[in-house]
């Protein structure tokens, strides 16, 4: 008689924001298959339930829940309806985010509070709302920023708002995974590019020989990644700032 084989996140309740597309969306398709019940936010609707439906129709265990994770009222809604129907979660991933860039004299303030709304303030609700619960099933967190954030460099010259909010996200990932061990475990994922819909313009060849693999990612192969970081593989890792950039960041010192 064949063994069954065990997936790294069965039994596990996957919460992922920004999870309708791109890597959110890669990250919700391979968590499912590797047995999680997987619950998906987003502020698009539509895009919302027919991902949920797509998946579903593969037989994974995917439910979308609608949500914009910069309103604190609709993240408090989303943990009463998560507890109610869910449970306490056990992974939190932290996606959601979008990319604005400009020159200088450019951004408004409009811009720039609706950069870090998304990007650390819709971060920072999500962890005040479920730190409770990870604390009760010994959890995980996983914030994914940027290198765009690390960059000990600068490359590009527009990226004001995109780049210190990751730079932000960064570090509030160190103060989580100080403050909430050995609880909850906290690392951070920074993705090199990668072909997601963050990019108005879909172009990709623009950044070829942009690292040292001269291509972008896929958002299957930075799921991967995130699913090492969620899972009990990395059961020693907190704090952790993971790099996967396919070498970007050593071939532009």
């Amino acid at each position: 008689m064949k063994e069954e084989v065990m997936g790294k996140l069965d039994g596990k309740i996957i919460l992922i924001t920004g999870g309708t597309s791109g890597i959110g969306a890669a990250a919700a398709e391979l968590a499912a298959d590797e047995g999680a019940q997987v619950i998906v936010l987003a502020h698009n609707e539509q895009r919302g339930y027919e991902f949920e439906k797509t998946v579903k129709e593969q037989s994974l265990n995917v439910s979308f829940l609608p949500c914009n994770v910069g309103r604190k009222d609709e993240v408090i809604h989303a943990h009463r309806v998560i507890n109610e129907k869910f449970g306490k979660i056990d992974i939190l991933v932290n996606n959601a985010g979008i990319l604005k860039t400009g020159a200088l004299e450019e951004i408004t303030d409009e811009e720039w509070d609706e950069v870090y709304q998304i990007n650390v303030k819709g971060v920072l609700y999500m962890c005040q709302e479920f730190i409770e619960d990870l604390s009760a099933t010994q959890g995980v967190i996983l914030n994914v920023a940027s290198i765009n954030g690390l960059f000990s460099y600068i490359k590009g010259k527009r990226s004001y708002m995109y780049s210190t909010s990751k730079a932000a996200l960064i570090q509030l990932t160190r103060y989580l995974a100080k403050n909430y061990a050995p609880q909850v475990r906290v690392n951070c994922l920074c993705p090199g590019i990668t072909e997601t819909n963050l990019f108005i313009n879909r172009d990709f060849s623009r950044f070829e020989g942009c690292n040292l693999l001269n291509r972008i990612a896929l958002p299957e192969e930075i799921a991967k990644a995130a699913l090492f970081l969620v899972s009990d593989d990395s059961s020693f890792m907190t704090g952790s700032i993971v790099v996967v950039d396919g070498g970007e960041s050593i071939k532009f010192p």
